[in-house]
């Protein structure tokens, strides 16, 4: 496994076009399985990262996206079939669990639109927005949005996300 962290130039096209560019490399340079690519980022970093999946579906087989806004687009992602995981803390004090919860319902109706049936987008489209419970189980009992890279430490979760394949 290769694992590749993109550093910000910016939060918007620069950094996305930047992050599609350090995928690319790695696919030209090194022996990668191009049908088990794999996109995450959290917090800032997924806000870019949503646009670099979007911008460029057909390099990821899946991607996780943790403690953001989506400001990517949503049909590209469905016209791919990238699986995508949306992770949120329920009382996430910088974002809000409401953007998650957007995100999940416009990318569920993308899935519709391309002609998924239900349980076809059950497969490919996950949301988690845990409480306060479920943070204290693992250790985190205040500031939600940066305790939430916890995210990162559940199998269950990554073993969805490396399911997938293109």
């Amino acid at each position: 496994m290769i694992v590749v962290s993109a550093q910000l130039t910016d939060w918007g096209e620069t950094s996305a076009g930047q992050a599609i560019e350090l995928t690319e490399y790695f696919i030209a340079n090194f022996s990668v399985n191009e049908s088990r690519i794999y996109a995450a980022g959290y917090s800032a970093g997924v806000e870019t990262m949503s646009r670099a999946v979007s911008m460029r579906p057909d390099l990821y087989a899946a991607y996780l996206h943790g403690a953001s806004q989506w400001d990517g687009e949503f049909d590209s992602i469905a016209e791919n079939g990238v699986a995508v995981y949306i992770f949120m803390a329920e009382d996430d004090e910088y974002y809000g669990s409401q953007k998650a919860r957007d995100a999940y319902d416009e990318l569920y109706d993308a899935y519709l639109n391309v002609g998924r049936s239900e349980n076809e987008i059950n497969q490919v489209l996950q949301i988690l927005t845990p409480n306060a419970a479920w943070f204290a189980e693992r250790g985190v009992t205040e500031n939600y949005h940066g305790g939430g890279n916890v995210v990162f430490e559940e199998t269950s979760i990554l073993n969805w996300i490396i399911s997938h394949s293109k």
